[in-house]
């Protein structure tokens, strides 16, 4: 009977999806199955190429800034081209670059080519989010996102674990495999994905719809107040890889105790990512969103009291837990707030605060760990996801009741009216018959 009953709930979480999703989803598999270089980018340069510690950490740095510059580019080209173009030309260069990188010398073309592997990495991930938006039903949208989630880490799991082994065959080696494993994501994309971009919006007695800009978004004031909370919680979020190894280290573990502490959140993800799912999508993301920020900041916060290996392993499984409900409750408040022919450009900048975080959160823990200690900085998280739970609660209190509609299928030159998000969607927000792709067969 339990058998039974784990294949009829196996069966609920994929059904009713449409092929296209699940083409995405191979594509998104595939992608971070092939996610080397970002594991060993730091080995190959320091144990490989013979260079130090602070080129590491400048080309990496140049990695991310890469990322923060093409996250709006990616939202409007997504907008603009369509959310096809943008993956095939993102991912077309994505493999292009990453090769490359596997041979140029210089320390000068390293840097440069490894912020182009960023810039180029980075730009298709608003028009997959946009796409996954378009294509399925906004009553499935968190379960997609979190299927979509759920892809990402595993695929990340087993590359992480490969890397190892193909840095002691050849790194270039790894550079190449991840290269043209890139590459057949863009022809499962031109060879399986529609274009799904909506149909431009009907001509009114007023004259043509105004087109949704960055202007409009930046001007979108509850938008604008998630991607402020979202840079927060990805403020927390990415202490896991780097202040945590590095307080870790100071407190005399070693990398491997590390590794085995955060392992626990990979397998977690893995394990929880879907029945967890199930539990919380038809419930309020109001209080889903408050408590996953208090519980992450504090799944931190009790890092300043762990003394051994198995204590930090719980620790981390207090905020897996936080970013195992987050994650696509976020990612399907946004679609909810973004008028449908703009979602690349609100994607785009929903993007940005986390690639504004992978930025900003190295500096910040080694401020914080330098100068005051560990324990501040776990305290600090504590106060952060704090502030991030009550932000979400205000913001969310002050969303109007009501029904998503056709309102929010038009673009606008201001903000568009957002309705309550514990509201069930109505037969209005169901894509038109313009707004559907065409599905392959």
């Amino acid at each position: 009977m339990p058998v039974a009953r784990l294949r009829r709930a196996a069966r609920e979480s994929v059904s009713g999806l449409p092929p296209a999703f699940w083409w995405l989803w191979t594509s998104t598999l595939v992608n971070r199955l092939g996610a080397f270089v970002a594991t060993f980018m730091a080995l190959y340069l320091t144990l490989d190429r013979g260079y130090s510690a602070s080129f590491a950490g400048l080309v990496a740095s140049l990695h991310g800034l890469g990322g923060v510059l093409s996250s709006l580019g990616g939202g409007v080209m997504a907008d603009r081209l369509g959310r096809r173009p943008t993956l095939l030309v993102a991912q077309t260069a994505t493999a292009v670059f990453v090769a490359l990188l596997g041979f140029v010398q210089h320390p000068a073309a390293i840097a440069g080519v490894a912020f182009l592997v960023g810039m180029a990495s980075n730009a298709s991930r608003p028009a997959v989010q946009a796409m996954m938006a378009d294509i399925v039903r906004p009553e499935d949208r968190v379960r997609a996102f979190s299927l979509n989630y759920w892809a990402i880490n595993l695929g990340f799991a087993v590359s992480s674990m490969a890397a190892g082994f193909i840095a002691e065959v050849s790194y270039r080696a790894g550079f190449l495999l991840e290269a043209g494993m890139t590459l057949a994501c863009a022809v499962v994309v031109f060879l399986k994905l529609p274009e799904s971009r909506p149909a431009p919006a009907p001509k009114s007695d007023a004259g043509p719809a105004p087109a949704v800009g960055l202007g409009d978004v930046l001007r979108d004031g509850r938008f604008m107040g998630v991607v402020g909370l979202s840079f927060l919680i990805a403020l927390i979020f990415q202490q896991g890889s780097v202040g945590l190894p590095v307080a870790m280290g100071a407190a005399g573990f070693t990398p491997a105790d590390y590794g085995m502490a955060v392992a626990v959140n990979g397998v977690l993800i893995v394990a929880l990512q879907i029945p967890v799912t199930r539990f919380i999508e038809h419930r309020d993301p109001r209080r889903l969103l408050v408590v996953s920020s208090v519980l992450a900041g504090y799944g931190f916060g009790l890092t300043a009291f762990a003394g051994s290996v198995g204590a930090f392993a719980l620790t981390v499984c207090v905020w897996t837990l936080a970013e195992i409900v987050n994650a696509p409750t976020q990612t399907g408040l946004v679609v909810r707030l973004s008028p449908v022919h703009g979602r690349g450009r609100y994607q785009g900048m929903y993007t940005l605060s986390w690639a504004v975080a992978a930025l900003v959160a190295p500096l910040m823990s080694g401020f914080v760990i330098d100068r005051f200690g560990a324990e501040w900085l776990w305290g600090l998280c504590a106060v952060v996801g704090t502030v991030a739970g009550l932000g979400y609660a205000a913001l969310m209190r002050r969303l109007p009741e009501g029904t998503e509609g056709a309102a929010d299928l038009t673009p606008r030159a201001t903000a568009p009216t957002i309705p309550s998000v514990s509201d069930g969607p109505s037969v209005s927000d169901r894509p038109t018959d313009s707004d559907r792709p065409a599905q392959p067969a």
